[in-house]
């Protein structure tokens, strides 16, 4: 009970979201609107309650007009296990609140008609959240298998790459089948600027991910994955291939030869404490 008093003390409603409501007031669609917010408030906090499970830092849960975005501070560097029970945690709360609908309305303590109204909106956030499509969870799971083939860096550009290229067909989906409906609209301008925006932010995010492995809590990363490097790579070339949720001890090479060893955290201080970015990998071998 207390965990969750804190996780409802982390909401913060956007303005705009108040003007929806007062629209749903005037409209007659209110019912359908609370509703709604029921469902995007379970769902968030799946998220963010399974977060904090794992002892992630949550800042705070925001509620859009759109729909509603746990935010953490943990900028990549957890296990990938972890981040894909955090992402999965919120499309599972679908499935209980649908479960306990049909129940309910079993039971006749809701109307047929209430529950199909829940059922409907359950489903079509549930589905939309699942598109392939970053910052969607659909997309944070595109985000974690590219994490399993290419570094932190790569991964990232290439899931905003790949979500645009899907945003696109959806984009034609919606001119196709419904070109009037202005939610769907809201949405794609919501998705194409966020992609935008991350896209231009890619590097400062990346930033973010290499200070939080420096700076963080090192007792986080529970694998070890041997970086093989060559002797003559700059600081700058090597933190650019490190992977998220594992730990790189790394072997200096020169002609096919290991020549030495680093450990990852000797590179991130030359990177952040020495301002070494474009030093050779050869010469920290001297310095640690």
């Amino acid at each position: 009970m207390t965990n969750l008093l804190a996780m409802l003390r982390k909401f913060y409603i956007h303005p705009l979201l108040w003007v929806v409501i007062a629209v749903a007031v005037m409209t007659a669609h209110f019912t359908e609107m609370i509703m709604l917010l029921g469902i995007i408030i379970i769902h968030e906090l799946g998220h963010a309650c399974t977060a904090h499970y794992f002892s992630w830092r949550v800042r705070r849960i925001a509620l859009l007009p759109f729909g509603g975005v746990a935010e953490v501070d943990e900028h990549g560097n957890r296990s990938l296990d972890e981040e894909f029970w955090v992402v999965a945690a919120g499309p599972l709360q679908h499935v209980w609140m649908i479960g306990a609908g049909w129940v309910l309305a079993n039971l006749d303590i809701i109307a047929p008609g209430t529950f199909l109204l829940f059922l409907h909106l359950n489903l079509a956030v549930l589905l939309f959240n699942l598109l392939p499509i970053w910052p969607l969870d659909g997309g944070k799971l595109v985000s974690l298998l590219m994490a399993m083939k290419w570094n932190y860096l790569k991964a990232y550009e290439y899931t905003l790459l790949l979500s645009f290229a899907l945003l696109l067909c959806f984009h034609a989906f919606v001119l196709l089948t419904s070109p009037a409906n202005l939610n769907l609209w809201v949405i794609l301008s919501f998705l194409y600027f966020s992609l935008w925006k991350d896209w231009k932010q890619r590097r400062y995010v990346f930033m973010k991910f290499l200070m939080e492995r420096y700076y963080g809590d090192h007792r986080q990363f529970l694998e070890l994955k041997p970086l093989p490097v060559d002797s003559e790579s700059s600081v700058l070339e090597v933190v650019e291939r490190f992977h998220r949720g594992v730990k790189h001890p790394l072997v200096v090479m020169k002609d096919g030869q290991e020549v030495g060893k680093l450990d990852e955290n000797e590179l991130l201080h030359a990177f952040f404490a020495d301002k070494m970015t474009s030093a050779k990998t050869k010469d920290l071998l001297y310095l640690y």
